[in-house]
């Protein structure tokens, strides 16, 4: 029954206004129309929120090559070179290459010691970045410089005339290391070669002789040490084999850059009792005999030997090929199983 009621009532309100005059109905609801549109014309709505747009990523720096030293520049290099009548002629395109390489060099040396060594010793590698390379390469005897090609992906030896060559950059590296070199040790040098390695072992100590038997190569290279500012490495032309005996107190490195047949008895002689220590390669000129050798004479004099890897470096010359092997006077070394060849080099330094 309410049912019933309340569709009646509904039809009874809604009949009348379906009766009605459109007239009137008909403009209220365009006024209502009209009503809204201008409502949201002046209250737009919001805009829906957005997230934010991911940021770009920034765009990679151009790389650039590491900077040159300031202290070592492409006129600095031709100053030197002409300084000390070597023909180098190199362009900026050129020197700048050789600096590129550098760096790369220095990875390979650190990474080779590491592998040795179990680490690389900074101050080995802090000398190897002080000392431009590029500076030795050098030919004596053809009058040409190869000083374009330092630093080399390979290392290798590089001929500098004479017989002689300097020897790679892994090498002499390595050999350094092996010596354990101190700011207070006193080096010689046997076999100065290009004279880098006694210019790299002038960073790392306190003083260094070097002696060189070929004399043209010897006294042209005296002038390259001189110039380039190794004051406290000093050289002469002379005969390796005798060792330097005017320096009182001995050696605590002495370091043979060429394969002796035995180890001569004046460098066992002048090695310092205590610390000294003596890197030679001892065996025939032929690949595959030649043995490095760590001699080392204790606070006592006694001296004792330990093998170290197989090498192959140019003989000894001199008094070495002219005078018997003397008795043996020290220790025989102990018998080891042949090591791997080193790339130590075929050459003096």
């Amino acid at each position: 029954m309410l049912r019933r009621i309340v569709l009646t009532s509904h039809a009874q309100l809604t009949g009348p206004i379906r009766a009605r005059n459109r007239s009137i109905v008909f403009p209220i609801l365009i006024m209502l129309i009209f009503s809204l549109c201008a409502f949201a014309a002046e209250n737009p709505p919001a805009p829906a929120p957005q997230e934010p747009a991911p940021a770009a990523e920034p765009a990679p720096a151009p790389t650039e090559a590491a900077p040159v030293a300031p202290d070592w520049t492409l006129d600095k290099f031709n100053a030197l070179a002409e300084s000390t009548s070597r023909k180098m002629n190199m362009s900026q395109g050129t020197f700048e290459s050789v600096q590129k390489r550098k760096d790369p060099a220095i990875a390979r040396i650190e990474k080779y010691l590491a592998g040795h060594f179990g680490t690389a010793d900074p101050r080995v590698l802090d000398a190897f970045r002080a000392l431009p390379r590029e500076y030795f390469h050098y030919n004596y005897e053809g009058k040409y410089s190869t000083a374009a090609s330092a630093y080399e992906t390979d290392a290798k030896p590089w001929g500098i005339g004479y017989g002689s060559a300097l020897s790679d950059y892994l090498g002499q590296a390595y050999m350094t290391q092996l010596s354990n070199p101190q700011p207070t040790d006193v080096v010689l040098e046997i076999g100065t070669g290009s004279g880098f390695q006694s210019s790299l072992l002038s960073r790392l100590t306190k003083e260094v002789y070097t002696i060189e038997i070929i004399k043209p190569l010897g006294e042209s290279v005296a002038g390259i040490i001189k110039a380039g500012g190794y004051d406290n490495v000093q050289q002469r032309v002379g005969d390796g084999y005798f060792g330097w005996p005017e320096v009182e107190g001995g050696f605590d490195i002495i370091m043979v850059t060429c394969a002796a047949l035995y180890v001569p008895p004046a460098l066992l002689e002048q090695l310092k009792p205590g610390t000294g220590r003596l890197i030679i390669p001892v065996g025939p000129a032929i690949r595959g005999k030649q043995i490095l050798y760590v001699y080392t004479k204790d606070a006592d004099g006694k001296v004792r030997s330990k093998r170290d890897v197989g090498v192959y470096f140019i003989p000894m010359t001199g008094a070495m090929q002219e005078k018997p092997k003397p008795g043996a006077a020290t220790e025989k070394p102990k018998a080891a199983a042949p090591a791997p060849e080193a790339a130590t080099p075929a050459a003096t330094q």
